[in-house]
């Protein structure tokens, strides 16, 4: 066991309550008579018989969505998603580990992140064409697109044998796979019955070991939604047995917990991830529309909640715009790339989304006024101007206890945004495996717009995603003015400190598109202070009268630091400092604007005026700077 590992394990444990511990242990014997089954027989995992009237009723929800041009001939060719990991590397993986045990298979560094190798085996390509099929019902091509999906879906089950290799390892994993096989046995006409039964084996196996190995516990979060969502299907489809009976009457009891733990009251993420909170939302909007079109549960209570969610993701966007990266974001699809849940599936749903939908069309046209919203549970505020200008302020906690696994060290962290270019930004996750110096960068303090003291995360980091010593932070006060409108926050990250210190950043929206930033502190003792501002890697920027000009997309920005001088870093490994990575497994040298001060707490402070159509007055700023105050 490596350290890490053995830390992660010492933690769980400490925080676990009586109840925990006995479902750790449980989970440990089970394992360990699963693997001595293939020795011993414990355990029997043979599908019952379905009933073929009840499996050709079973309804699926429609989807909606465009695929890119040319990705379903790509997928005839041998593509895979793999998150930008080598396939072949994943693949000579695979046949390594194929054979072992699921729990002997490793996850080291040496290794590919195990993320990217379960990516290609969640079977979303196949959903993908599978769509295309129901697209293109009765073209000439369809029999050929049919047959490839069925030759596909059997040689992975071939190859990934019942509880071996790297694919039983996540039984989130597993709960993903299961809507594929079951959009497979709905369109595939032509299955025979071994192939047919072959495929409903699979859905009993991985449902089954799903129902033995739910993440409960310290471990509730989206992987226990995906558990859920696959142990539903698999509860319609055995239905008339007392197994498929309590996974449909256990895992919608669950569901609805989870709604209410994972989406807060305002609408948004425990998890404190944004794609998370996508991922969630289009996984509940799925099995809402199943449960409600099979007639298998009343969805009426999650709705609600569900819908405050969309109106918190709909927030983070103007005309539809790629919402900013905050917090982890491994790129996982709840259905697969470009779709999601058909959101006018039935008359409940219509109504169900029926205000968003009304909100998306008075989006178009954004009133002259600039709005503001503040989610006091999540701990975001909004800023959305005229000219669509979006800046997002974070005030809200580390992330969903007790280990806030995909929270970053962002408190009081900003993003803009002008006419949907993301200019200052969240640099994005990277990887989770395999790269730990990557991995601690991309999540800590310095790869955000804030401030970073004595070079510490607001938070320590105990490894590739728990946190301890978390911060709280709090918002002070967001209210409109004569001049603009002014929001204030603070947190108490580096209180832990030896010279303990509390930062303050208030933000003033200066008429329709221009900031103020000032960054205060409090405290005893002398710091070293550190404001980055983060650039998205495809800006152009230079520097004339004072002003660093940022250009991305034809779109421009302009940002001075009052008083002081900001310096221009980009791509630096000693420290990390100057990277941006848009999608997983990718990373590039970003420019990162910063400056550095030492001194004590109260006498240190910075200003930052960020201009959103032209430079303005330097001297007037600080002017107006007095008045806000």
């Amino acid at each position: 066991m490596n350290r890490e590992r053995f830390y992660f394990y010492l933690v769980r444990l400490q925080k676990a309550s009586p109840a925990e511990w006995f479902h750790r242990l449980r989970g440990y014997f089970f394992i360990s008579l699963l693997k001595a089954a293939r020795v011993i027989p414990v355990y029997s995992v043979q599908a019952p018989e379905v009933n073929a009237k009840l499996l050709e009723a079973i309804q699926v929800p429609s989807l909606y969505g465009e695929i890119e041009p040319g990705v379903i001939r790509e997928i005839l060719e041998g593509k895979v998603f793999s998150l930008n990991q080598d396939q072949a590397e994943i693949t000579e993986f695979e046949n390594i580990w194929r054979n072992h045990f699921f729990s002997d298979v490793p996850t080291n560094q040496k290794d590919p992140d195990i993320r990217t190798v379960w990516e290609p085996a969640r079977l979303q390509h196949l959903t993908l064409v599978l769509h295309r099929i129901r697209e293109l019902s009765g073209a000439s091509n369809v029999g050929s697109l049919k047959k490839f999906v069925r030759d596909t879906l059997l040689a992975w089950l071939q190859k990934n044998p019942f509880h071996l290799g790297p694919h039983f390892v996540s039984v989130m994993e597993c709960g993903l796979r299961i809507p594929v096989f079951l959009q497979s046995l709905k369109i595939l006409d032509t299955l025979s019955t071994v192939e047919r039964k072959a495929i409903l084996q699979a859905i009993y196996e991985h449902a089954w070991i799903i129902w033995k190995r739910l993440s409960l516990y310290s471990s509730l979060g989206n992987h226990t939604v995906a558990e859920c969502v696959g142990l539903i299907i698999a509860g319609a489809i055995f239905q008339e047995t007392d197994q498929g009976r309590k996974w449909l009457r256990t895992t919608i009891r669950l569901l609805e917990q989870e709604c209410q733990h994972q989406i807060l009251d305002d609408g948004g993420p425990a998890e404190q991830s944004l794609g998370y909170h996508r991922f969630v939302l289009d996984m509940y909007r799925f099995i809402i529309v199943f449960l409600e079109q099979n007639k298998l549960h009343d969805c009426a209570a999650l709705k609600p909640r569900i819908q405050a969610g969309e109106e918190f993701w709909e927030a983070f966007q103007i005309n539809e715009a790629e919402a900013p990266c905050i917090g982890d974001s491994d790129d996982g699809f709840a259905i697969a790339p470009g779709l999601s849940p058909f959101r006018t599936e039935s008359s409940q749903m219509s109504e169900f989304h029926g205000s968003i939908q009304k909100r998306q069309r008075t989006n178009d046209r954004i009133e002259e006024a600039p709005l503001y919203h503040t989610f006091p549970n999540s701990g975001y505020t909004v800023l959305k101007t005229c000219d669509q200008i979006l800046l997002t302020f974070n005030h809200g906690p580390l992330g969903m206890t007790p280990f806030f696994n995909h929270g970053h060290a962002d408190a009081l962290a900003i993003t803009l945004s002008k006419k949907g270019q993301q200019i200052l930004i969240d640099p994005g996750t990277y990887r989770y495996n395999g790269v730990p110096e990557w991995r601690k960068y991309f999540k800590g303090t310095r790869a955000h717009n804030t401030v970073t003291i004595d070079g510490l995360d607001q938070a320590v980091q105990v490894n590739s995603f728990i946190w301890s010593h978390p911060y709280e932070a709090r918002l002070l006060g967001c209210e409109k003015k004569p001049k603009g409108i002014v929001v204030e926050a603070v947190h108490n990250g580096y209180t832990r400190l030896k010279n303990p210190v509390r930062h303050k950043r208030t933000i003033f929206l200066r008429g329709k598109s221009d900031f103020i930033i000032k960054d205060s502190f409090s405290g005893q003792g002398i710091n070293e202070f550190e404001i980055n501002y983060h650039l998205h890697s495809e800006v152009k920027v230079n520097e004339a009268n004072g002003w660093w000009h940022i250009d991305k997309g034809g779109q421009r920005v302009f940002i001075t630091l009052l008083g002081d001088d900001f310096r221009l870093a980009k791509g630096q490994s000693d420290p990390l400092l100057g990277w941006h990575s848009p999608v997983y497994g990718i990373k590039k040298e970003s420019c990162v604007l910063h400056c550095k001060k030492r001194g004590r707490a109260e006498e240190v402070y910075f200003i930052t005026a960020i201009c959103t159509n032209t430079p303005v007055d330097v001297a007037g700023l600080q002017e107006e700077i007095l008045q806000f105050e």
